[in-house]
């Protein structure tokens, strides 16, 4: 398998890199990796060694949310500027800049044929990112892309793939239970007191997080919470506005979800309306498919297999 180092610019110039796993064909998927994770998965690189197969080549990259702290650049005018990063301090919907500058990139390099597939947090940010381009062709002047832009985006992606999409504010209030209040308030009063880069206490979250991170879970997460899977009357609207072939997958063993993975599919399989959709769960897979990696890229190739255009 032939690996390539890139490096490439997010739409607000934030710099990034990752590897393209392949031989420079057509097709590719871009693969968006979840919370303190980076383009280092065993997971990825046997999918990638899969796709391959059935000529796909395949993009890893460190989005700015990679790793759980890190320094992240950006060109400006007068050279380079450094901020805090990495899932600790990210605004996952800062993940639409990183999603279009991967796309931008892959089509700079000859691609026409477009896949996004995210992992946990991952899909969360392409979910968004696929709402945010619909948006823009509505709109007349974002600040964002230019109109004609999301509409060739669109046009080239194919296909979406989402492994362990989490319904992370209902998450947060199950992992936190009774403390739920207490520790939206301390964030509350520490944005408040304009120290949003202060760390939370440590049981507030899986890993160490922002005040600013942490309120975009809890508090200011109009634009991510559509995953919600708790309430059996939501018509998921972000994710019925997938156009494209739709393929989500869950484990049943430490997932990230409330209920059973088979009430789960079931639950989705009837509000999804994607004529083309294929939801289902891995027997025995944990939420990052351990052990069943090479299971999830099978079932990936079968539903790339069935794609047409």
């Amino acid at each position: 398998m032939k690996v390539e180092l890139i490096e490439f610019g997010a739409v607000d110039n934030v710099q990034l890199n990752g590897m393209i796993y392949g031989t420079n064909g057509d097709k590719i998927i871009i693969s968006v990796n979840g919370m303190s994770s980076n383009c280092f998965k065993k997971r990825e690189k046997i999918i990638a060694t899969e796709v391959e197969k059935e000529g796909y080549d395949f993009l890893f990259f460190n989005n700015r949310g990679s790793e759980l702290v890190k320094y992240v650049s950006c060109k400006t005018e007068n050279g380079v500027s450094k901020f805090l990063g990495g899932t600790s301090y990210e605004n996952p919907e800062d993940g639409f800049f990183d999603i279009v500058g991967a796309i931008r990139k892959v089509i700079e390099l000859g691609y026409k044929k477009i896949i996004l597939q995210g992992h946990s947090l991952g899909c969360t940010k392409i979910v968004y990112t696929y709402n945010r381009l619909k948006e823009i062709l509505e709109e007349d002047n974002s600040k964002e892309v230019k109109k004609e832009e999301a509409e060739e985006i669109l046009s080239k992606v194919k296909a979406v793939i989402l492994n362990s999409l989490v319904d992370i504010p209902r998450a947060l209030k199950i992992f936190q239970g009774e403390k739920y209040d207490e520790f939206l308030d301390y964030a509350t009063k520490k944005e408040d007191a304009g120290e949003p880069l202060d760390i939370m206490p440590s049981k507030s979250f899986i890993h160490p997080v922002s005040v600013k991170t942490y309120l975009k879970y809890a508090k200011y997460n109009k634009n991510i919470d559509f995953a919600k899977y708790h309430n059996e009357l939501d018509e998921f609207k972000a994710l019925n506005n997938i156009e494209v072939p739709l393929f989500m997958r869950w484990g049943d063993t430490n997932e990230m979800i409330e209920q059973s993975a088979e009430n789960l599919v079931d639950l989705m399989s009837k509000k999804i309306k994607n004529k083309n959709k294929d939801i289902s769960y891995i027997a025995g897979a944990d939420h990052g498919y351990h052990g069943k990696e090479l299971e999830l890229a099978k079932q990936i190739v079968s539903f790339l297999n069935k794609i047409k255009n």
